[in-house]
């Protein structure tokens, strides 16, 4: 699979159909319609952008690291990515990245994470695990009649997060690879739902210790 990292894209903000401003520590979801391109951008730089990715018409196929790293024999994401599914479907290619790589295998901060890796008394600071869940409360999907459990909240893509894995395969998680205005594009290949917590994390360095807003633009295919 070829990759070319730090490639932008030719999609104009003007012609969005949707521009949207996501605060740190706020959940957001979107359904994406086939052929349409969704555009995460790092306002500030420096913020992690955890996200989730589902068929839109059966949310037990969903996005699969293992899957998506296995097929193009790379642990990063970047342009040229396909992002497959636990049915072995395409739901997703990356196909504009100014930042270079992003993290599949960091996961997402939750109250039980905060208080193992850092202390105790931080179980009560919010999470991502906590944005996804109430996401999922008061979504309402409508292309399928089905809803999202917390079951459904299973391995995430972590965009713009630098997370070097060591030689001896463990993982740590460093100053960020983004800067203000970077952004990654994906166009989806079917009809998907995207969930996103803008990671509200201040004990590790993947926010800068200061977690700030992110920016989704959308566009219908074939608009430039």
């Amino acid at each position: 699979m070829s990759m070319n990292t730090h490639m932008p894209s030719g999609l104009l903000p003007e012609t969005a159909l949707l521009q949207a401003i996501v605060e740190a520590g706020d959940p957001f979801v979107l359904e994406i319609a086939k052929g349409q391109t969704v555009r995460i951008v790092d306002l500030e730089g420096n913020q992690a952008v955890d996200t989730l990715f589902y068929n839109a018409h059966d949310y037990t196929d969903r996005y699969s690291a293992q899957d998506t790293i296995r097929a193009q024999r790379n642990i990063y994401l970047t342009t040229g990515t396909e992002l497959l599914s636990t049915n072995g479907n395409v739901l997703l290619t990356i196909t504009a990245d100014t930042c270079g790589r992003h993290d599949t295998l960091g996961g997402a901060c939750s109250a039980e994470s905060n208080r193992v890796r850092y202390d105790l008394a931080l179980g009560h600071m919010h999470a991502c695990r906590n944005s996804f869940l109430k996401a999922i409360q008061t979504w309402k999907s409508t292309t399928s009649k089905q809803g999202l459990e917390k079951r459904d909240i299973a391995g995430n893509i972590n965009f713009f997060m630098n997370v070097p894995v060591t030689p001896e395969g463990g993982l740590r998680f460093a100053d960020g690879v983004s800067g203000a205005g970077k952004y990654v594009e994906l166009r989806a290949e079917m009809d998907v739902l995207m969930l996103i917590s803008n990671c509200p994390q201040l004990n590790n360095p993947c926010n800068g210790y200061n977690p700030t807003p992110i920016k989704i633009l959308l566009w219908d295919e074939h608009v430039r």
